[in-house]
């Protein structure tokens, strides 16, 4: 669980998990952009993770400019040379709900995660994030099909 600037308040150990020696970032926006280590655990990281993740970044700028935790992640994606380009390239995927990404897990290997995401409706920015990892051969970025109600 994350508050409106993605500092993480909640986890559960198989999150810890995913982190070599368990440490795990206290900011999850900054630690998937700018960390050594999220860019090498995040795999495929600029051309699946950075992409997706960049335009999460400019929603949550747009909700709340004013917010010195954001606006400081941004000044470094601006100045970081891999990222920069992408930034200023834009995106519109505002938000990961059924994604599947390569992730290299600290204690199985690789895999790749899907990721089940919601906005708790008491407390305004904050999201909760579940994880879902699979071991094995890393699927190809996908996007689960959106259900609708003619779908039923």
């Amino acid at each position: 669980i994350t508050d409106a600037s993605w500092n993480l308040l909640a986890h559960n150990q198989p999150f810890a998990d995913l982190f070599p020696g368990a440490r795990i970032p206290r900011n999850t926006m900054r630690w998937m952009l700018l960390d050594p280590d999220g860019r090498d655990i995040l795999l495929q990281w600029q051309t699946v993770w950075a992409p997706l993740v960049l335009p999460q970044l400019r929603a949550a700028l747009a909700v709340r400019p004013e917010d010195e935790t954001l606006l400081q992640i941004a000044k470094e994606v601006a100045a970081d040379p891999l990222l920069a380009p992408i930034w200023e390239a834009g995106g519109a995927h505002i938000h990961p709900d059924g994604d599947e990404r390569p992730i290299h897990h600290a204690l199985h290997g690789p895999g790749h995660v899907t990721l089940c995401a919601a906005q708790p409706l008491t407390a305004p920015g904050a999201r909760l994030i579940i994880l879902i990892y699979h071991p094995g051969e890393t699927k190809k970025h996908t996007r689960v099909p959106v259900l609708r109600a003619r779908d039923l």
